[in-house]
């Protein structure tokens, strides 16, 4: 049995992903609507948080 292991993006790439700003995907993560975790100090958001967010933001404005 193999599992692919979650790919992990830093706040830049999350950033570029989401096209806004480094204080706004901080503010996502403060306020629990990204879900992140610290590597060594450094955050990393799995891919899939990403993905959800993206489907969550576009099921709220159906």
């Amino acid at each position: 049995m193999t599992t692919a292991s979650p790919v992990l993006l830093t706040v830049p790439e999350v950033m570029v992903r989401l096209k806004v700003g480094r204080t706004k995907v901080y503010d996502l993560i403060r306020t629990r609507r990204l879900v992140s975790i610290k590597v060594d100090g450094c955050r990393r958001i799995p891919d899939d948080a990403v993905r959800d967010f993206i489907v969550g933001r576009i099921g709220e404005a159906a």
